[in-house]
C-alpha cells in the first residue's frame, strides 16, 4: 500500500479502538509492552534481585523455636464438682481471645523481665548485619542522650520482643502454637518456653485474685441472705398461729374442709345419678309385655327369673297345642289362661322393684341436698379465708426464696474458699520448645522470589505508565491509524558514530550553471549530507529509495514533479532528508534542483553554499536571474538554488505565495525531472502553507520517538493544505536498536552485513 485514502484527521484519543479487546489481543498488547520496555523492565528486575541478594548476604542467621499449649475441656476439679468462675465451654471467639492474651504486654513484660532481656543487644539495638548497623548509626545520630533510661531499654527489647514472637491458633482446635525467633538457638527455645509459662501463671493468678475476690463478696453477701431468711421464717410461722394453720401439709382448715365436702359431693350426685337411671330403666321395662332376658338378669331378681322360665314353658306348650290342635282347643285355651296369671305374677313383682328403686332415689336426693347445703356453707367460710392464704403463700415463698439463696451462696463460698487453696487452669503445655536445627531466616528462596516478582511487578508498572505515557512515534501503524497517511519510510539516526569510517568528502566542487568556465566555489560539504551516496546499501538510503518509488508511483495518476519536504518542529532532519534525497537521485542520472525555500531560517544554503550571498530571494526580486543563482555539484549533478540574502526578508510567506515564485516552478519543470524544495516547519510559522500554489506534493518529516502526537495531529489539522496533498510521513532519526524492539524488519541483517562488508557503520 503505497497511499491511504485521506480523511479529515481525528485526535488519538478517539483513533484507539473503543471496542472491548480480546484475550489474544489483550495478550499481544502485553507482549508488546514487554518488548518495548524490556531494557526498563530487565533493569528494575535486576535492581530488585541485588537488592534481595545483598539482604540475603547481610542478613544474619536467625532460628525459631516452636512451643504449643492446649486450652483443656477436662478441668481438674479435686475439690469441686463444678468451678465456680470458669466456662465449661468455649468458643472459637473465647480460644481468639487467649490467643491475644498471649500476645499481651502483660506476658511479653514479665518474659523480658525474668529473661533479663534488656540487657541483651539482640533486643536493644536496631538489629544486626549491614541493615541494623546502618539503623544504629542513624539513630544515634539524632540522639543527643546516649545513655538510654531504663524505660527506653524496656520499650526498645518490647519492640524487638513482639517482632520475634509469633502466636497462633493450630486451625480449628483449642491448641495455640507459640514461636519466637532469635540469632541464637537455645535462646529461642528458652524464651518460646518462657512465654507459655508466663502465660499459664498469669491464668493462674488471675483464678487466684477472683476466686479472693469472689470469696470476700461472698461473705458479705452470706451474711446479709441468714438474717433476711430468718425473718422470713419468724414472719411464716406467726402467721400459721394467727390464721390456725395446720402443720401437716400447711393448709388452712376451711381450705381442708372445703375439699372433704366437694369429694362428698361428687360421690353423692353420682349415687343420685346411679338410682335415678336404675328407676327410670324399670319404669320403661313395665310398660312392656313380658321383660326380655337380660332385663331379668339385671333385675337380679330370682322370682322373676322363675316366673319368665315358667311363661316361656308354658309358650312353647301351647304353641305345640294350637299347631296340633287348634288354638280353640281346651287344653290351649288353660295354657294361654296359665301364662296371663305368670304376667300379672311378674308385672307385680316389677312394681315392688320399682317402688324399691324409687325410695332409693329419694334417699340419695335428700343426701345430696344436704351435702349442698353444707358446701354452701364452707364456700362461705372460704371465701372468708382467701386473703390469708394469699398471705400465707407470699410468705411461704419467700422463706423458700430466702433459703435457697442462702444455701446457693454458701455453696459457692465453699468453692471459692476451695480454689483460692489450690486454683486450676485450663491452660497446658502440650509440647515444649526445643532448639531448633536450622535457620528460619533469612530463607533465600523466598526472598529471591519476592525480589524477583516485585522486580516484574514494579518493572511492568514502570513499563506501563511509561508506555501510556509515550506520546510520540515509533511505529509505521501508528502513522497510518492516527493520521491516516502513508508512513512511507522509516530513517535511521545518523550520527556522528556513524561517519567515522565514511569517505570523507572533500571539497565539492559547485560552478554556476550559466558559466562553464567560471570560477568554481569550493567549499567543505559535511559527510551528512552526502550519506545516502556514499553509503548506498544503508537502511537510510533504501528508506529514501521508498519515497522514490512512492514520488514516482504517484506521478503516475497526475504530475508529481515538485516535492516540498517539511516538518512538524524545527530541528527534526528534513533538510537532511531532503539533500541526501536529491543527492540520491541525481547520483542516479536524473536531473535535479534542490531549492532552500527556508527563508525563516536557511541552514541548508548555509551547509551547502556559505559564501554564495545570493539565490532565490534575489531572484524573485528580479536582482539576478534565474541562470545565476543555479549551482551544480561536479560529482553527482545536482543543481541547487539557496535562499539567498533573507535577513532583510520580513515577510516570507508573501515571498513564498508570489506569482513570480510560480512561474519560476513552472519554468523549471520542462528543466528538470524533480524538484526538491526544503521548507519551513509547520507549526512555528505559516510559510509552507503558502506554497500549496505550486507544490505537487508534500512528504512530512516527523522525528522518531521525540514529536508528541498531539503535535503533529494539530500541525496537519491547522495546514490543511498540505495535509490534503500530503504523499506520506517520514519517520527520521530512529535509534536502530531501539526499533528493533517496537517493529520486526527481516532486511536489518542484511543491511548490517553488507554495511560492515563496504566498511561503513550505520
Amino acid at each position: 500500500m503505497l497511499q491511504i485514502q485521506k480523511s479529515s484527521l481525528i485526535p488519538i484519543s478517539q483513533a484507539a479502538n473503543v471496542d472491548g479487546l480480546s484475550l489474544s489481543e489483550a495478550l499481544a498488547s502485553l507482549t508488546n509492552i514487554i518488548r518495548h520496555q524490556l531494557p526498563v523492565l530487565l533493569t528494575i528486575v535486576a535492581c530488585t534481585t541485588f537488592t534481595g541478594l545483598i539482604y540475603c548476604i547481610t542478613t544474619p542467621p536467625s532460628f525459631t523455636a516452636n512451643a504449643t499449649t492446649m486450652i483443656d475441656m477436662r478441668k481438674m476439679q479435686l475439690f469441686q464438682p463444678q468451678s465456680m468462675l470458669s466456662d465449661v465451654t468455649l468458643d472459637a471467639g473465647a480460644v481468639q481471645t487467649q490467643v491475644e492474651v498471649l500476645k499481651s504486654q502483660n506476658i511479653s513484660l514479665a518474659v523480658i523481665k525474668a529473661q533479663n532481656l534488656t540487657n541483651d543487644p539482640e533486643f536493644t539495638s536496631r538489629g544486626s548485619g549491614l541493615f541494623g548497623a546502618l539503623a544504629d548509626f542513624i539513630e544515634s545520630g539524632f540522639t543527643f542522650n546516649n545513655t538510654p533510661s531504663e524505660a527506653e531499654l524496656t520499650r526498645k527489647a518490647l519492640s524487638a520482643f513482639e517482632a520475634r514472637r509469633a502466636v497462633e491458633r493450630v486451625g480449628i482446635t483449642y491448641v495455640m502454637e507459640v514461636s519466637f525467633r532469635s540469632a541464637d538457638p537455645d535462646k529461642a527455645a528458652r524464651i518460646a518456653n518462657a512465654i507459655v509459662e508466663a502465660y499459664i501463671a498469669d491464668q493462674l493468678d488471675a483464678k487466684y485474685q477472683a476466686a479472693q475476690h469472689a470469696g470476700v463478696w461472698l461473705q458479705a453477701r452470706i451474711a446479709e441472705l441468714r438474717r433476711q431468711a430468718s425473718a422470713a421464717d419468724k414472719a411464716l410461722v406467726d402467721f400459721k398461729d394467727k390464721n390456725n394453720i395446720l402443720n401437716t401439709g400447711g393448709r388452712l382448715m376451711s381450705e381442708q374442709q372445703l375439699s372433704e365436702i366437694n369429694s362428698q359431693l361428687v360421690l353423692l350426685h353420682a349415687a343420685t345419678a346411679e338410682a335415678k337411671a336404675r328407676y327410670e330403666q324399670i319404669n320403661e321395662v313395665m310398660k312392656q309385655e313380658m321383660p326380655d332376658g337380660s332385663m331379668a338378669d339385671a333385675l337380679k331378681s330370682e322370682v322373676i327369673i322363675k316366673l319368665r322360665s315358667q311363661y316361656l314353658d308354658l309358650a312353647g306348650r301351647e304353641a305345640i297345642l294350637s299347631a296340633k290342635y287348634g288354638v280353640n282347643h281346651q287344653a290351649a285355651i288353660n295354657l294361654r289362661n296359665q301364662m296371663q296369671e305368670l304376667r300379672h305374677s311378674i308385672a307385680d313383682e316389677m312394681a315392688k322393684i320399682a317402688e324399691s328403686y324409687k325410695n332409693d332415689l329419694q334417699i340419695a336426693e335428700a343426701r345430696e341436698q344436704s351435702i349442698k347445703r353444707g358446701m354452701e356453707s364452707a364456700v362461705s367460710q372460704s371465701q372468708l379465708a382467701d386473703q390469708a392464704q394469699v398471705e400465707l403463700r407470699e410468705l411461704e415463698s419467700n422463706s423458700q426464696s430466702y433459703r435457697s439463696m442462702y444455701d446457693n451462696f454458701l455453696q459457692r463460698y465453699m468453692e471459692s474458699v476451695q480454689e483460692q487453696s489450690f486454683p486450676v487452669s485450663e491452660a497446658r503445655i502440650i509440647s515444649h520448645a526445643t532448639r531448633p536445627l536450622k535457620k528460619s531466616e533469612p530463607n533465600i528462596a523466598a526472598v529471591m522470589s519476592v525480589s524477583i516478582l516485585s522486580g516484574l511487578i514494579a518493572g511492568f508498572g514502570v513499563s506501563l505508565l511509561r508506555e501510556l505515557s509515550d506520546g510520540v512515534f515509533r511505529t509505521r501503524k501508528q502513522i497510518e491509524e492516527i493520521l491516516n497517511v502513508n508512513c512511507i519510510a522509516t530513517l535511521p539516526e545518523i550520527n556522528a558514530a556513524a561517519q567515522i569510517d565514511m569517505p570523507t568528502l572533500a571539497n565539492v566542487s559547485w560552478k554556476a550553471k550559466t558559466a562553464p568556465n567560471s570560477d568554481q566555489l569550493s567549499t567543505s560539504v559535511p559527510s551528512i549530507y552526502q550519506y545516502a551516496v556514499e553509503v548506498p546499501f544503508s537502511q537510510f538510503a533504501e528508506g529514501l529509495r521508498a519515497l522514490k518509488l512512492a514520488l514516482d508511483l504517484h506521478g503516475l495518476l497526475q504530475s508529481n514533479k515538485v516535492l516540498g519536504i517539511t516538518s512538524i518542529l524545527p530541528n527534526e532532519g528534513k533538510s537532511t532528508v531532503a539533500t541526501n534525497f536529491a543527492a540520491m537521485v541525481a547520483h542516479s542520472g536524473a536531473r535535479v534542483l534542490l531549492i532552500d525555500a527556508d527563508l525563516r531560517n536557511p541552514s541548508l544554503s548555509g551547509k551547502l553554499a556559505p559564501a554564495q550571498s545570493e539565490g532565490l530571494v534575489d531572484v524573485i526580486a528580479q536582482k539576478i536571474s534565474l541562470a545565476d543563482s543555479i549551482w551544480v555539484e561536479r560529482a553527482t549533478g545536482l543543481s541547487f538554488i539557496p535562499a539567498g540574502l533573507t535577513a532583510k526578508v520580513l515577510y516570507t510567506n508573501e515571498v513564498l505565495r508570489s506569482s513570480i515564485l510560480k512561474r519560476l516552478i513552472e519554468q523549471l519543470r520542462a528543466s528538470y525531472d524533480y524538484i526538491i524544495i526544503d521548507l519551513p516547519p509547520l507549526v512555528p510559522v505559516i510559510d509552507t502553507r503558502a506554497t500549496a500554489h505550486f507544490i505537487d506534493s508534500y512528504v512530512c518529516v516527523v522525528e522518531w520517538g521525540r514529536t508528541k502526537i498531539e503535535a503533529v495531529e494539530c500541525g496537519l489539522a491547522e495546514a490543511r493544505e498540505v495535509y490534503e496533498r500530503l504523499l506520506g510521513v517520514i519517520l527520521n532519526r530512529a535509534d536502530p536498536n531501539i526499533l528493533r524492539r517496537y517493529e520486526t524488519y527481516p532486511s536489518n541483517a542484511y543491511y548490517r552485513n553488507n554495511d560492515h562488508a563496504r566498511g561503513y557503520i550505520n
